[in-house]
């Protein structure tokens, strides 16, 4: 194999590799039952809570 054959299947392939992938993340940040996890997420940095700096002390 000649480097133009390697390149031609690397970017071939690498876009569908990268578009199924993008579909994937698409379906998925999209997908119903989902919607309630990124609700919740999606407020957590406006919840108020009684002690800022939850993060353990070494």
């Amino acid at each position: 194999m000649d480097y133009h054959a390697v390149s031609h299947f690397a970017q071939t392939w690498g876009l569908v590799f990268l578009v199924v992938l993008f579909l994937g993340v698409l379906v998925y940040a999209l997908w119903p039952k989902n919607k309630k996890k990124f609700e919740e997420a999606a407020r957590m940095p406006l919840e108020d809570s009684d002690n800022p700096d939850d993060t353990k002390k070494r």
